[in-house]
């Protein structure tokens, strides 16, 4: 009788089934390895980086530039009166019917505006605290885009397209160059005012790619993250072994198929076990200093956009490749509380102290360097009012205002020019696809090469458009 073979033992698919899974593992990791270096073939960068992170303050609704940042006189001479036709002849609005039963009529800004630091940045009242860090930001007054209704304007500003299932710019940064944080998203969304933004989960969803690199939305108080934490009556040991088995089993099917749905389904276990104690570690703010505090303000002890500004420095602090901010309530039409007098007064004082002390603080901390901060919403809003029984404007898709600080951006600087009465760009206009192109291009990645192939053809965040505004870099 032949010597016993403990091989013969196991059944054939047993064999290979352990075989699997230590080949899973090494597919698992040779799969997060290769997406998370994908801005160029050989892998790595296009060109050194001048920013590591991002943090995006979406001022959801459209703020009205002409009663923030782009001061215009020569509207207030003509304030009350029809604006010319050539401005408005073949242009599309929101709400035609506000602009049907007669020429709309200019409207001038009530708010007095003033010069700001070395710089002489003109900013509205509103923002006086924004005003003390004028000297570390530049504000482009000459944006445009495409789409002038809430839900696709963001979705198209976050993704550079108005079709729901595009991969949002977020995932696309961790898509192309990772994280470089083990125990935390690499793309986080955090949420503040009234309601969710329009569109959704959509402005922060990873499309096509694989949904490890989708946003994950932090709350910033309770349970960090909804059904992190571990059930009632199971212990550490008990999740570990679930954990190890899903895992076991996903690799299995991982080795069968090559599906990276599968690897990011892993890579998601084991992202949520360790955040089970670095989550609520982060919103604890416990540990930060007294001064750090009173800088963002008393709304940082609650939920607020404060604290959020707050836990954004903390999770770039920590690794955190794209934080992405929501704020809603600036859908300023008139009517109600949606107006340019009480409404936009509210949202103002909502992020103005917060803002400068995200830049401050950042800056102390030797963070601004490499940390690129953006505020902004979806579109501007009109110079013409619409006719409703409080002040607003309509929606308006031509010229609008955003500023950027830190990560390669060029401080202080005065950026674009618009006409008289701020209806359109007439010096250095810069669409979405171009402040894309900018966003890549300042974290080291060439918008034309980070690209990846769904149905047939390679997709990319600027689809076949975008520039990059070198004048904006430093």
């Amino acid at each position: 009788m032949p010597d016993h073979n403990p091989l013969l033992d196991q059944t054939r698919r047993h064999f290979f089934k352990d075989c699997a899974i230590g080949l899973g593992g090494i597919a698992l990791s040779e799969m997060l390895n290769s997406s998370n270096a994908q801005a160029s073939s050989s892998g790595g960068l296009h060109h050194k980086p001048k920013a590591k992170n991002v943090i995006f303050l979406f001022m959801a609704g459209g703020p009205s530039q002409l009663d923030l940042f782009d001061e215009k006189p020569e509207l207030t001479r003509w304030h009350a009166k029809p604006i010319p036709q050539e401005f408005i002849k073949g242009k599309r609005f929101a709400f035609m019917d506000s602009f049907s039963k007669e020429t709309p009529k200019l409207l001038a800004t009530p708010r007095k505006f003033k010069k700001y630091g070395q710089s002489g940045a003109s900013i509205s009242e509103l923002f006086p605290s924004l005003g003390t860090v004028a000297d570390d930001i530049t504000i482009v007054r000459s944006m445009a885009t495409n789409v002038f209704n809430h839900a696709p304007a963001k979705v198209f500003m976050n993704s550079g397209s108005a079709q729901f299932g595009r991969p949002s710019m977020g995932s696309w940064v961790t898509y192309g160059i990772g994280s470089e944080s083990q125990n935390l998203p690499g793309f986080v969304v955090l949420q503040s005012g009234p309601r969710g933004p329009r569109g959704g989960s959509a402005c922060w969803a990873s499309g096509f790619l694989p949904t490890s690199f989708q946003g994950v939305p932090l709350r910033g108080s309770g349970e960090p993250i909804l059904n992190l934490l571990t059930p009632k009556g199971i212990t550490e040991k008990d999740q570990r072994h679930v954990i190890d088995a899903v895992r076991d089993l996903n690799s299995v099917r991982l080795l069968d198929s090559g599906d990276p749905e599968i690897a990011s389904r892993i890579a998601s276990y084991e992202m949520a076990h360790r955040m089970q104690s670095s989550a609520p570690e982060l919103i604890d703010l416990s540990k930060e200093d007294q001064r750090t505090l009173d800088l963002y303000g008393p709304n940082v002890s609650k939920p607020s956009f404060a604290r959020n500004c707050l836990l954004a420095r903390r999770l770039v602090e920590r690794g955190t490749r794209f934080v992405q901010l929501y704020h809603t309530d600036w859908d300023h039409h008139g009517g109600g509380d949606a107006n340019l007098e009480t409404g936009i007064e509210k949202v103002c004082a909502d992020v103005d102290r917060p803002c400068a002390a995200l830049i401050t603080d950042l800056k102390q901390r030797g963070l601004l360097d490499d940390t690129l901060v953006i505020w902004g919403g979806e579109f501007g809003r009109t110079p013409m009012s619409e006719l409703r029984e409080t002040t607003g404007r309509n929606h308006h898709i031509d010229a609008f205002s955003m500023w950027l600080a830190g990560g390669g951006i060029k401080p202080g600087a005065h950026f674009g020019k618009t006409d008289d009465f701020g209806f359109s760009p007439v010096e250095d206009r810069v669409h979405v696809h171009d402040l894309h192109a900018t966003i890549l291009h300042l974290l080291g990645i060439d918008h034309l090469k980070l690209t990846y192939k769904f149905q047939g053809r390679n997709f990319r965040l600027t689809d076949v458009h975008g520039e990059v505004v070198q004048k904006l870099l430093a």
